[in-house]
């Protein structure tokens, strides 16, 4: 990770009662960052795992693999790629279209290489990879957690990240972003290890 997880969860325990609480229910934190190359294959597997379980999404997501030699997805190689092909795979027409967009982006510009990447701020990197279609905040959201280990974002649409705080802080329904967004004030500059242990908790 390009943070400290120890010092990231005691910040949480010592900032809030009820996540030293759940944290030392569900014990240290096992965040781990995916390795990040180069952006198409990262992006490509978050609109894949869109809105299906995880479960779902892995099988997909191997059998779109698998379209591209040595399993690497590539922008020219995906745009060669029939409709029919795409489907047999696994993918929706919605994803389909995201994915097709994606790798246009990425040929054209608007998606910046890897090491253009790492140097923007999450703001800027929100602002610039949603102008793919299908690619929202939740999305790039996903990318600056798990593939670019950064350390203070709080996914407040995540239907999971808003379950675990329903349970945690035993409200009466899921907490919308604007609530969700007050609850986690304290949690920063640490709040993407807040929403893993949210994500236990769900």
């Amino acid at each position: 990770m390009t943070y400290d997880l120890e010092a990231a969860t005691q910040h949480l325990a010592e900032a809030d009662p009820t996540m030293a609480q759940l944290i030392a229910h569900v014990g240290p934190c096992r965040l781990e960052q995916r390795p990040f190359n180069e952006p198409f294959a990262a992006l490509l597997r978050a609109i894949v795992f869109q809105q299906i379980s995880t479960a779902s999404a892995s099988t997909i997501h191997g059998r779109v693999r698998a379209l591209f030699m040595d399993d690497t997805p590539t922008p020219s190689a995906l745009l060669a790629l029939d409709e029919e092909t795409l489907r047999g795979a696994g993918l929706s027409r919605p994803k389909q279209r995201a994915a097709r967009s994606l790798a246009e982006r990425v040929l054209d510009g608007t998606v910046p290489p890897a090491n253009d990447i790492v140097a923007l701020s999450d703001a800027e990197l929100i602002s610039r990879l949603t102008e793919v279609r299908g690619i929202g905040p939740w999305t790039v959201q996903m990318l600056l957690i798990f593939n670019l280990g950064r350390p203070d974002v709080l996914p407040t649409t995540d239907l999971g990240v808003q379950r675990g705080a329903m349970n945690a802080y035993a409200l009466d329904a899921l907490p919308s972003p604007t609530s969700l967004a007050a609850l986690g004030e304290p949690w920063q500059p640490f709040r993407s290890v807040a929403s893993w242990y949210l994500w236990r908790a769900a």
